[in-house]
């Protein structure tokens, strides 16, 4: 048993079902010997609906799914190059594709037994949205092992949508106003892209921390296991000695009884000594007596 098969196994069961599993997995893990295995278990994350769907289609539909990425790849590098006609041609199938697939991740779901809501689908949508504009959604997608929706980088579905720049074998014959759109495209994307790298900042933060919390809880939750399992000994302690101490109590009782009886019959017997001392030496001074009678006689 390793990590990336027993996140394979988690991440293709129902949100509901995660949890228990997953405990299961790292308290087998814990039992085989390895802590460290079952520590990296105890820290995944059971996914949304948004993720589970999401992470359906990898499974489900693998042809459609690299049939996304190879469209993400294309429509970054026309991005990159502000070529206008394919990014124009590459957005209508970016729509296109990405509506269907969130409609046949409504349906895996639905046959897996759990249907999602609108607002759940266009989370899916928009997740689909981001595999397409960022290399690294991409590739967590890919993996399967989603926990929560993910959201595109700022500027990218803007760019899509915008009118396509003139070509480069044009550009001379388009008047001095269309260069000047260009300069400002290419100004907004620079724009675009500082923000995009302040959010990568605070989304690195974000997971750093979130990485911490959850170290901290896994800690917490050791902390918590010795502990409950420490009061399970002492309870287990505390049974038995009690045990222990009724049966001493009844031990004492028949004792103190069997004592009680026998200084009784002690006492009974101490009476009968006496009377038979007494009429022992009652009978002795009669055969005294009658020695001495029958001498004188």
């Amino acid at each position: 048993m390793d990590l990336e098969e027993v996140a394979d196994e988690l991440y293709a069961l129902a949100p509901a079902d995660f949890t228990a599993v997953r405990d299961e997995r790292a308290k087998a893990a814990r039992a085989a010997g390895d802590r460290e295995l079952a520590g990296q278990i105890r820290r995944l994350r059971r996914p949304t609906m948004a993720a589970w769907a999401s992470n359906l289609l990898v499974r489900e539909q693998p042809e459609e799914s690299h049939q996304l990425l190879r469209l993400g790849e294309a429509l970054r590098r026309a991005h990159e190059d502000l070529d206008g006609e394919q990014l124009r041609e590459l957005s209508a199938q970016q729509h296109q594709l990405t509506f269907a697939l969130a409609r046949q991740a409504g349906q895996l779901a639905a046959q897996a037994g759990q249907r999602i809501s609108d607002d759940v689908r266009q989370e899916v949508q928009d997740t689909l949205h981001a595999v397409l504009a960022d290399p690294e959604a991409a590739g967590q997608w890919a993996k399967g092992h989603l926990t929560k929706p993910l959201s595109g980088p700022v500027g990218f579905p803007a760019l899509t949508r915008q009118p396509a720049p003139a070509a480069a074998s044009r550009r001379a014959a388009k008047p001095a106003g269309a260069v000047g759109d260009l300069e400002a495209v290419r100004a907004r994307r620079r724009e675009d892209d500082m923000r995009l790298k302040r959010a990568r900042q605070q989304a690195a933060a974000a997971d750093q921390e979130l990485h911490e919390r959850e170290g901290e809880l896994e800690a917490a939750e050791e902390e918590q296991k010795r502990a409950e399992e420490g009061q399970q000994h002492a309870e287990e302690r505390v049974k038995n000695l009690s045990e222990q101490l009724r049966d001493a109590e009844h031990d004492q009782q028949d004792a103190r009884e069997r004592a009680r009886a026998a200084r009784d019959r002690a006492r009974v017997a101490d009476h009968a000594v006496h009377e038979a001392r007494r009429r022992a030496k009652e009978a002795a001074g009669q055969v005294h007596e009658l020695a001495e009678h029958r001498a004188r006689v």
